[in-house]
């Protein structure tokens, strides 16, 4: 039993490993949409790949989203909206009316002024209040902001009540109008001393017909909602395309309601745990695949917590990136720079574990897009290009010419993607191109990443190896200045080593460093060591034990 408890103890850093690698795995896939993934892809003009699709069930042919919205705008164009009269406001301006008439008729009372006016008071009240009658009975109108550019045979819907009248706005009057043929009309009246009425009812003059908003937006939802959205029907057994066939407009328009249809219809039966449960085992799949290739290939890496790590943080960041920007309208997955993985990669690794990385980043981001296959096509070639033209990580000129190649890359494939499937170039397209060139641009950002991920994680690149190298050092500089003879010595053996390196396709700038500095200990006690001597050997007179010692104690 205490054998198996310490067999049991021995295996917990391994199972932890194993512990950090489902914890991705779960994480990532939280990160999958709940619903289900149409299982065909097609381009319009493009030849139908798969067997032949009859239908399962009917369905409706939706219209071009362009026709729709074309009826739409057109719907918008010819609605009538609706502007209410309001009652209350000309009793609200026949009550000033009255208050004012009578305070203007205390006024002039005495003065031998509009004698016709004190005589006959009731009459001018009473033509007053008829002409306010009449105005706001026919309605005053206030045009709205979205309205007053429209002609005057603009047709709107007049509420007066229960009752509702289309009339055209040039039979309606505005407050200018009304105000107008006031003043005008007073002169012609059959009252003696009109003029008393001007300085009070044009200015009693308010509009009483406004928009209705609330009837105008019902009955244009109405409206736009009596939209006939289908144009057919497809019946179950019905062939929609058969292999090999052209994917037509008609074709396309009938492939997308079926793929609409399919997945509503397929994702209400199935839970999100049933979801759910294909994306974890799709993902456990690739990481699976990924870490079995560590275990047999790159044993050291899996056994080092920190660079399982590491390397785990990328698919969890790149995942997680993808899910962000999907869920931004504004912005493209193709602005997230792929390419910062294989080049990081390979600095601290090799070639191959950085292409084999980039894949499953690829794959995983793949599940997480919307985007098709062009997606994985374009990232893999951008991605075996970054590694391709960066052999090294100390010339920046050739790091700057990569970023040439992977624009052109991406540039070039997706041109060709183009020309495949629409036969020519688009006017979204220039939109594409401003995004790769966005990527590229962040691209640029996976050198600086290199020193902090050292720090971070401990690793030491080929940069730091090129700053340990120059012989301006603090340590070198003092091993020249009290051992030169061990300078020289170290120097003669970096060359030799570099070489030696080179020649059986060893690191050579990791060995070069190794030799510069492996004597470095010598500066202590230089006059001991031989190639730092011009006279007696200090060693003469010292007992075998203790010249060994000083001589051991420099490594």
């Amino acid at each position: 039993m205490i054998n198996g408890l310490k067999l049991s103890l021995r295996h917990l850093p391994e199972l932890g490993k194993y512990g950090l690698v489902l914890l991705t795995i779960v994480f990532i896939s939280f990160l999958f949409p709940d619903s289900i993934r149409f299982k065909y892809e097609f381009e319009q003009g493009q030849t139908w790949r798969y067997s032949d699709l009859r239908a399962p069930f009917d369905f409706p042919i939706k219209k071009p989203e362009a026709e729709i919205l074309a009826e739409q705008e057109r719907i918008k164009a010819d609605f009538s909206p609706y502007y209410s009269l309001d009652p209350e406001v000309a009793r609200r301006q026949k009550r000033i009316f009255e208050e004012q008439f009578r305070a203007q008729l205390n006024e002039v009372q005495g003065t031998g002024q509009f004698n016709d006016v004190v005589r006959n008071a009731r009459n001018y009240l009473q033509y007053g209040n008829q002409l306010l009658d009449r105005l706001y009975s026919q309605g005053i109108i206030r045009l709205a902001p979205q309205h007053q550019d429209k002609s005057k045979d603009f047709v709107i819907n007049v509420v007066r009540g229960n009752s509702t009248q289309k009339q055209t706005v040039q039979n309606i009057l505005d407050v200018e109008a009304a105000r107008e043929l006031i003043t005008d009309s007073l002169p012609y009246s059959k009252l003696y001393e009109a003029e008393f009425l001007l300085p009070i009812l044009p200015d009693l003059i308010f509009p009483n017909l406004t928009i209705d908003d609330s009837l105008t937006n019902r009955f244009l939802t109405e409206s736009l909602e009596g939209i006939v959205t289908s144009s057919g029907m497809v019946r179950q057994g019905e062939l929609i395309v058969s292999q090999g066939g052209a994917i037509t407009d008609e074709v396309y328009q009938e492939l997308l309601s079926f793929r609409d249809q399919y997945l509503q219809q397929v994702s209400g039966e199935q839970s999100y745990w049933v979801i759910f449960s294909g994306y974890f085992l799709l993902t456990s799949i690739i990481i699976g695949v990924f870490i079995l290739y560590l275990r047999l290939y790159s044993a050291p890496i899996f056994q080092k917590y920190r660079q399982l790590i590491f390397l785990l943080l990328w698919m969890v960041a790149y995942s997680y990136l993808v899910y962000a920007v999907e869920k931004t309208e504004a912005l493209s997955v193709y602005i997230i720079p792929f390419c910062i993985v294989p080049i990081v990669i390979k600095i601290f690794y090799t070639d191959r574990l950085a292409f084999f990385i980039h894949i499953v980043v690829i794959l995983l981001a793949s599940f997480l897009t919307s985007l098709g296959y062009e997606f994985t096509l374009l990232q893999i070639l951008a991605g075996i290009v970054a590694i391709m033209s960066n052999p090294d990580a100390r010339d920046w000129s050739k790091f700057f010419k990569s970023m040439v190649y992977i624009y052109l890359t991406y540039a070039l494939t997706f041109l060709g993607l183009s020309l495949i499937q629409e036969g020519g170039l688009s006017s979204d397209d220039g939109y594409y191109y401003v995004w790769i060139f966005l990527n590229v641009f962040l691209t640029l950002l996976s050198y600086p990443l290199i020193p902090l991920l050292e720090r971070v994680f401990g690793f030491t690149s080929s940069i730091t190896l090129v700053e340990l190298s120059d012989m301006n050092r603090p340590l070198l500089r003092e091993l020249a200045l009290k051992a030169p003879g061990t300078l020289q010595h170290s120097l003669q053996v970096a060359n030799l080593s570099e070489a030696a390196a080179d020649a059986i396709g060893a690191d050579q700038l990791l060995v070069k460093v190794a030799a510069l500095y492996h004597d470095v200990g010598k500066s202590l006690r230089p006059e001991f060591f031989i190639e730092n001597q011009s006279g007696p050997n200090p060693h003469e007179g010292l007992p075998y034990l203790e010249s060994a010692s000083i001589i051991i104690d420099h490594v």
